[in-house]
């Protein structure tokens, strides 16, 4: 059976809207790992506008799972990724003007970065996921580049309007996953994930874990945490 790891950005926004102190993403990813989350996800973006480095460095003497850190390829990432020294790191584009990630990460133009921030992080006993289209070339790239597991973008599936479409992105999501298990690495999936269409990525055997987090967290609004965690186990399971 697949992980689910909870990001719990979102909470944060919340916050970050006040100016204020709740609610606090670090009392949520305790809930969500107490309803059997297998991990906890932040992103900490160049601009903070949800997640700070205050919760960073409090999950991760709070979260008894795993602590995955999102971040950008920067020297400044890196380096706050080293003192804190998170279980896991994905590497994702990341631009100013964004929502949110929007598209994987071009291993194949950036190599060289990729490969030397992939590089420091392992050494420092990190593991490392990088964000990547569902594109056999970028899969490619991030085993050259020395990463222990790809997270694949499933965005497009998720935005698809037509059964066509979402059968078509659904074949590349399959294509990619099959392609990074055939070169040993750990293939995990994320971005757009709901209770609506988790269910047919969850199908296809070979995942490691799903980083779900804007849908648990709009659903928890609503029926709590512990609910809307356990929900989404019983889905991708």
């Amino acid at each position: 059976m697949a992980k689910l790891g909870v990001n719990v950005d979102h909470v944060a926004t919340v916050r970050q809207a006040r100016g204020v102190s709740e609610p606090d993403p670090v009392i949520a990813a305790s809930l969500a790992e107490l309803a059997g989350a297998h991990g906890i996800t932040v992103h900490l973006r160049e601009d903070r506008r949800h997640i700070q480095d205050r919760d960073v460095r409090l999950l991760r003497q709070t979260v008894q799972s795993r602590l995955n850190l999102e971040m950008a390829a920067t020297d400044e990432m890196v380096g706050i990724a080293l003192d804190i020294l998170p279980d896991s790191a994905t590497l994702v584009p990341e631009k100013r003007e964004e929502l949110t990630t929007e598209g994987g990460l071009d291993v194949c133009l950036h190599r060289n970065l990729i490969k030397k921030q992939t590089g420091l992080l392992r050494q420092a006993g990190i593991s490392v996921s990088l964000f990547i289209d569902p594109d056999i070339e970028q899969v490619k790239a991030a085993h050259r580049a020395g990463a222990d597991f790809i997270e694949i973008h499933t965005g497009s599936y998720c935005e698809a309007r037509t059964d066509q479409l979402r059968r078509q992105e659904l074949e590349k999501i399959e294509t990619a996953l099959r392609a990074g298990r055939k070169l040993g690495l750990g293939v995990n999936a994320g971005h757009g994930l709901n209770y609506q269409n988790v269910d047919k990525v969850a199908a296809l055997s070979g995942f490691h874990e799903f980083n779900i987090g804007h849908s648990i967290i709009s659903r928890a609004v609503l029926v709590g945490m512990e609910r809307a965690v356990r929900e989404m186990l019983a889905l991708i399971s």
